[in-house]
Formats: structure tokens, sequence, C-alpha cells
């Protein structure tokens, strides 16, 4: 393609194809022996803040806060290394981005646990397992970075990576809320489906919190352990029009906190096939913006469903594990309905 970045020190890296985009920029590949790629944003609201923003996530990258983030194999975080420009465009032409670690060396798109057909295709080993693990992996990721001062505010699943034993990574961390010194570089971005009620229909430009970001965790938790569903799709009971997640997310309408307010299709995941801790975690979550479960508190609970003896695997279905708690197999269920989330080989004993 022909297009170079180049750091402020002088060094060029090719680019090669792009393999992503987003709502502000778009990542390449880069021809080098380590495993990086390139983020460019071409037209930030205020390119000069953009540049410092980015600088002093470079600069932190050293401080203890951060150095214990990235620590550990495989990486995390998608960390900003070092700031880049494409060369040969200067002034308001200029475009500005940073190199970071290729998240594609150990992981998968999130997305890829979320989807039933995409997880057959490229996680064909995953089980319910291996949503409690990712989950309980997002959590704890998540709780250290708040503990350290750093607020996502945009928390989804295309910054988020997953591997098949349920490891988790997240990029995207130049739209982060973070204070370096007395200056703080807010959070800018928000998407429709794991925005906070009290975030939706705000003025841009308002803050998020970390309680905003425990609210997209518990989506995150919901759609992971649900086989993907959302916790606020489903057309309105009342008989009203389907407008969107946000706009369900604004009336109440969640299965978990109130069945009757949304219908479903029959194939959906049942809505008790999660144990009673969880269920009560996702009410409280989704039902009460006042007191909402932290990322440390999903962690425990998630855990604890970990724990020796907690799960069962079903007599037919050796893909199929499900939480003690339920005498019978949802998945199962699931699958006489026409739709199975975990198919797979029967056991030889069955």
């Amino acid at each position: 393609m022909g297009l170079t970045v180049v750091s402020g020190t002088g060094h060029t890296w090719r680019l090669t194809e792009q393999i992503g985009s987003g709502s502000e920029g778009f990542v390449y590949g880069v021809d080098d022996a380590r495993p990086l790629v390139a983020k460019l944003v071409p037209d930030p609201p205020d390119p000069e803040a953009y540049r410092r923003r980015v600088a002093r996530l470079v600069r932190q990258r050293r401080e203890p806060r951060t150095v214990g983030l990235l620590s550990g194999t495989p990486v995390r975080l998608a960390w900003p290394l070092v700031p880049v420009h494409a060369a040969h465009r200067t002034g308001a032409d200029r475009v500005d981005g940073y190199v970071m670690t290729d998240m594609r060396h150990a992981y998968q798109p999130f997305n890829h646990l979320l989807t039933p057909s995409a997880r057959r295709t490229f996680l064909p080993r995953a089980t319910w397992a291996t949503a409690l693990r990712a989950g309980l992996a997002l959590a704890r990721l998540l709780a250290d970075l708040h503990a350290e001062g750093y607020v996502v505010g945009d928390l989804k699943p295309d910054n988020l990576w997953v591997d098949d034993t349920g490891r988790v990574g997240m990029a995207d961390v130049d739209s982060w809320q973070f204070t370096d010194g007395r200056e703080v570089f807010p959070g800018r971005m928000r998407t429709p489906g794991y925005t906070a009620p009290e975030r939706i229909g705000a003025p841009a430009g308002t803050p998020p919190d970390t309680a905003s970001d425990d609210f997209a965790l518990a989506v995150l938790a919901h759609q992971l352990l649900m086989a993907g569903l959302h916790p606020f799709a489903g057309h309105p009971a009342d008989g009203g029009d389907y407008l969107s997640y946000d706009d369900n997310v604004l009336h109440g309408r969640c299965r978990i906190v109130d069945r009757t307010s949304v219908l479903l299709p029959r194939t959906a995941p049942p809505a008790d096939l999660l144990p009673r801790r969880l269920a009560e975690l996702f009410r409280t979550a989704f039902g009460n913006a006042c007191r909402r479960p932290t990322a440390a508190e999903w962690a425990q609970a998630l855990a604890a469903e970990l724990t020796p003896g907690r799960l069962r695997v079903c007599a037919v279905n050796a893909r199929h594990l499900h939480t003690v708690e339920r005498p019978w197999c949802p998945w199962c269920d699931q699958a006489e309905r026409d739709a199975d989330s975990y198919p797979g080989p029967p056991r030889e004993d069955a």
C-alpha cells in the first residue's frame, strides 16, 4: 500500500494491509520482525490534544501503576509504544497515531466467543466454562485498571480479544480516561448497547466513570454466559416497536430484571441457566444504578463458579457444561428448540 509512518526520533515503519477500523481510526499491519500494528486517527476533534494524549500514554507505560498492568504473558493491553505520524503529511494534513502490540499473535476477536457460528469455527473447543473464564479475566483486568485510576469509558466487544482458554486482552487504550499529573484526559467515546443509562442522552463530553464501566462489564458478562444474548435484547412486550438496545435500557426492558418486559425468540438460551449469585448480580447491575456491582465483585463471583464441583457435564453431550444448581442441561433445552450454542459429539458412554 506504500504508506509509511515515522516516530519523533525519525524511525520509520512501512505499513502493510489495513486490518481494522473503528469510529475514529484505522489499524494497519507493520512490516517488522516483532508483532506490531499501527493505529492512525485521521481526524480527531482536537489534533494537538490527541497528540498530547498519546505522548502521555507512552510515558505512562514506564510508570509503576502501568508496569504492573503490562506484566505477564500474553500481554493484556495493546498499550501505545511510540507516537507516530504518517510520513510526508505535515501541518493540517498530518495524520497521527501510534505503534502497539499486535494482539492477533496471542488472541482472537472477542466476538468469536459471543457468536455461536464464529465460536464453532474459530473456538471449537470452547464451552460454558470458557465463557466463565473469559468473564473472570475481563472482570479482573477491569478491576486492575480501576485500581490504577484508568476508566475505559467505551468497553465493548470491538476493543476486546480472547484466546481459547478464556484469557482476555484489550485495545484502544487511546480513548480511555486518565490523569497525568494534574491534567485530566477525559474519556471521549461511547457505543450503543454498552452505554450506562446515566450516559445515554447526556451531553457530548460528559465523562465516564468506573460505574459506567461496570455497567458495560455486566452487559459483556451476560453476553458471554448467555451465548451472545444481549441483556436488553427483545421486542417490548407491551406491543411497542423495538427501537434499540439503548431504548430498552432507558425503559428497563430486560428479561433478567423483568421477564414480562420483552419478547425473545424460542431459540434464546433459557433464562434460568445462571447460578443464583450471578443472576442476582445481573439484576442489581441492570436494575439499580445506585448500587452497581464493581468489577472486583464480578471477579469474586465468577471465580467462585469456577471452583471444583460447581460445574456439571451433560450426560448426553460432553460439550454442554452448566451450573450444578440446575438439575438438567439448559443447552439441551435450547437444542430442542432448534438451536445449540455448544454443539459437539455425544459422550461415548451416553
